[in-house]
């Protein structure tokens, strides 16, 4: 903690409050958004280490508020040993001193992300397919983790193309998003990258996370979801154009 100026703690916690808003409009968001935000003060190895306590305390809450827990992870479970393996093994990227490449990794994951998300037609996945796939895509999505920090790419597109019904898709997001954190903290201390020091921090942001999580529903009954989300995915463009471009430019 005493390694934070007041200003960049401030800074944490209005990133976390905005993350959390944008996870309590969409349901998803926060790790993604606050790794982008975050990177842009800070080395990407510091934000994952902060974003490792309000990210599970978020998405173990989305993850145990459906009622097919054990169904969802029967289902998924090839994908979330993938997401293990390769998050330990992309974490070496993360937690080695190559700022470059993981600033400019970090902003392609987030472009890549939101362009799918804003332009790519649904895809579907046929049941019998889910055997091979699963695992490729976790240990993938893994990889993506380990040398990013972000969540999403590709299991998202690829959780949403399994056909699950609205509540299922939530719970089966929160269980991804679950096993990724504690993979990330798994891959960075495996490497001797997560401070223990930054635990304090972290574990501090998750009370604004929750404030912007319930500022966030109640928003989303007086706006379009739909229309927020598609703002959210081009300011994350944005960012992650800046992020990916500034390595080569400095």
């Amino acid at each position: 903690m005493s390694d934070f100026s007041l200003a960049l703690t401030g800074t944490i916690a209005i990133t976390f409050l905005l993350a959390g808003i944008v996870k309590g409009v969409t349901g998803m968001g926060l790790p993604t958004l606050a790794m982008g935000l975050l990177g842009t003060v800070m080395l990407p190895v510091t934000a994952a280490s902060l974003l490792i306590v309000p990210s599970f305390v978020t998405n173990v809450w989305q993850l145990f508020a459906g009622p097919s827990f054990v169904s969802i992870l029967r289902r998924l479970w090839l994908m979330m040993a993938g997401i293990l393996i390769g998050t330990v093994v992309g974490a070496r990227l993360l937690a080695s001193d190559n700022v470059k490449w993981t600033t400019a990794g970090l902003g392609a994951a987030l472009v890549l992300y939101a362009a799918y998300t804003l332009l790519a037609r649904q895809l579907s996945i046929p049941s019998k397919a889910e055997r091979w796939w699963s695992p490729a895509i976790g240990f993938l999505t893994g990889l993506v983790t380990g040398g990013t920090g972000v969540f999403v790419v590709p299991a998202v597109p690829y959780i949403q193309a399994l056909g699950l019904s609205r509540d299922d898709l939530i719970q089966a997001l929160g269980l991804s998003f679950t096993v990724s954190t504690i993979a990330l903290a798994v891959g960075l201390a495996s490497h001797g990258a997560f401070e223990i020091k930054h635990i304090a921090t972290s574990a501090l942001a998750v009370a604004p996370a929750l404030l912007g999580m319930w500022l966030g529903q109640l928003l989303r009954q007086r706006i379009s979801p739909a229309t927020f989300r598609r703002w959210f995915l081009i300011f994350l463009t944005l960012l992650g154009l800046e992020l990916l471009v500034r390595p080569f430019l400095a």
